[in-house]
């Protein structure tokens, strides 16, 4: 099995989806992952050492994978990670959540691919990306 370096950007309100990804994808690809944890940000001591701490971990990723929700259309912090992604030169995955059809226009236009909530095919399209 191919192990892949990881960052799963997420609000982390939406912690359980998240947790559900990561789990999940275990069955199909290893994962080392670079994602910031709802306890990282409490390490931050300002929004600029947040954002390093972000660029960083993106960094050392081979892909960055983003929860699709809604909610991201309101999210600085996942538009931040989308536009670092890019400027890094990562690959972008967005996952639709469960029942929804549509997915905020920046992570449509930035995405390289864009899949539903099916972990074999989530798996399949970071594959095909690094």
């Amino acid at each position: 099995m191919i192990t892949v370096r990881l960052f799963i950007s997420h609000s982390w309100s939406y912690k359980e989806d998240y947790e559900k990804i990561i789990k999940n994808l275990s069955d199909y690809i290893n994962i080392i992952d670079y994602s910031i944890s709802s306890d990282e940000p409490k390490d931050a001591d300002s929004v600029r050492e947040l954002k390093r701490m972000i660029t960083n971990n993106l960094n050392q990723c081979q892909c960055f994978v983003v929860l699709a929700a809604m909610y991201a259309y309101h999210s600085k912090w996942i538009e931040y990670e989308v536009n670092e992604a890019i400027r890094l030169g990562k690959p972008i995955v967005a996952v639709k959540p469960w029942g929804q059809e549509r997915v905020p226009q920046f992570i449509q236009d930035n995405a390289d691919k864009i899949v539903g909530w099916n972990y074999e095919t989530m798996a399949n399209a970071i594959k095909d990306l690094i």
